[in-house]
């Protein structure tokens, strides 16, 4: 019996001994893995911010998207009218007999003025479809995962 006393006293000793060594060794690996949680847990949290504030951002740019969209479309008509309208003048213009100074004057500035309104409707629609490009490039570059 006092054997087993003696033994199970130097076994808890020994396993005490063995216990604080690997507590020892151990105890700082996993704080290391604690403070790495801890900062993933804010990389998540921050990037969970940006990704809604992204989606806020897109929210907007495909609502000014459908705008664009939209008055484009409200547009294009009133452009083809005015295309037939200067095709129309100039046929008239072509079959017209000849005409005083004043006359041949006032019609020419007549087509002037509609082509200078054509030109300028022209490069709104080209700026327009500039910035519907550059909204959907934005619309594909938030869709598609940062590299």
């Amino acid at each position: 019996m006092p054997f087993m006393k003696f033994r199970n006293l130097f076994g808890s000793r020994i396993a005490r001994t063995v216990d604080y060594r690997i507590e020892e060794r151990t105890r700082g690996v996993l704080q290391d893995f604690e403070a790495r949680i801890d900062e993933l847990e804010h990389c998540t949290v921050d990037h969970r911010r940006r990704l809604a504030e992204a989606d806020e951002k897109l929210a907007a740019a495909l609502g000014d998207l459908q705008w664009i969209r939209g008055e484009l479309d409200r547009m294009i008509p009133h452009v083809a009218a005015q295309e037939e309208q200067l095709e129309t003048l100039r046929e008239k213009l072509a079959m017209t007999p000849r005409a005083d100074d004043a006359e041949t004057y006032e019609a020419r500035s007549l087509v002037e003025e509609i082509q200078r309104q054509h030109a300028q409707i022209r490069v709104r629609l080209a700026g327009m479809a500039r910035y519907e490009e550059r909204l959907s490039r934005l619309e594909n570059a938030k869709l598609t995962p940062a590299q």
